[in-house]
């Protein structure tokens, strides 16, 4: 569900953070997002959301990497010239 809203803005972003808050991650570097998320909510920003993802995949939430899928994840949203690209360049960045 996060992968799909961040790559088609599918969803709205209150149910993404509720799907994550019903079954968070036992992973500790998850924890302080998990708590962000439970005090904002849905004003989190999408880069709370990309660092979350990250750590979710064993890396780390690193501003470079945020901010490299913050962009691949923009070009998939336009769902122009690219788009197939930048969601599997996604997906390599997070495997």
């Amino acid at each position: 569900m996060l992968d799909r809203y961040l790559l088609s803005a599918e969803g709205s972003k209150q149910a993404v953070v509720d799907a994550l808050l019903l079954a968070p991650s036992d992973d500790p570097a998850a924890a302080p997002f998990y708590r962000a998320l439970r005090q904002i909510g849905a004003r989190a920003a999408d880069e709370a959301l990309i660092a979350l993802r990250l750590v979710l995949a064993g890396k780390q939430p690193q501003d470079g990497k945020v901010r490299g899928l913050r962009e691949l994840a923009f070009t998939a949203r336009a769902d122009g010239e690219g788009a197939a690209a930048a969601r599997a360049a996604y997906f390599r960045e997070l495997n």
